[in-house]
């Protein structure tokens, strides 16, 4: 297997990576992904990453990602800062169209390849670091926050769409 490391070029041919079966590990600052910079509390640390291009048994053309990090975040409960680990291994399968889909193995994301075969290696790996985002940032060990302080009922029943349909079924019986 042939290796490129440190530095991502800029685009790459997605099917000559596939024949050549090619392997791009390195590392980038958090400060170069910049569409992830908007849901980070700030940008220091590093993502170290390989992106393994390849076949599989079935001849179904891949790119493997796999990413280790430690994304610093806003805790929505402490409002502090905290640092969200990150070890995914993501195995994307390359598509022409979007009619190979329902061929993909089980276990693949669907990766749509343009025309030009050209893909950027950067975009993939900020691609599956903005998917591993939560949507509510939460560090771990605040779930006790929960049980010594429980929100008061009146907030519980407004969370809760269907209390008013309870309270008109309990007054209409």
């Amino acid at each position: 297997m042939s290796k490129v490391s440190s530095v991502l070029p800029e685009p790459v041919d997605a099917w000559r990576m596939v024949a050549t079966r090619r392997e791009m590990t390195g590392s980038l600052p958090l400060s170069a992904f910049k569409r992830l910079e908007g849901s980070l509390f700030d940008t220091e640390g590093t993502v170290a990453y390989t992106l393994d291009f390849d076949t599989d048994a079935l001849r179904t053309p891949y790119v493997e990602v796999r990413i280790e990090t430690r994304l610093p975040l806003l805790c929505q409960r402490t409002l502090k800062r905290f640092e969200l680990p990150v070890a995914l291994v993501q195995r994307l399968g390359l598509l022409r169209d979007e009619a190979g889909d329902a061929g993909l193995p089980e276990g693949y994301e669907p990766l749509l390849v343009p025309a030009d075969g050209l893909l950027s290696p950067a975009e993939l790996v900020e691609d599956e670091l903005i998917l591993v985002v939560p949507v509510v940032a939460l560090a771990p060990g605040t779930e006790a926050m929960e049980a010594d302080w429980p929100p008061p009922a009146e907030e519980v029943a407004q969370a809760n769409p269907f209390a008013a349909l309870s309270s008109l079924k309990s007054t209409s019986s």
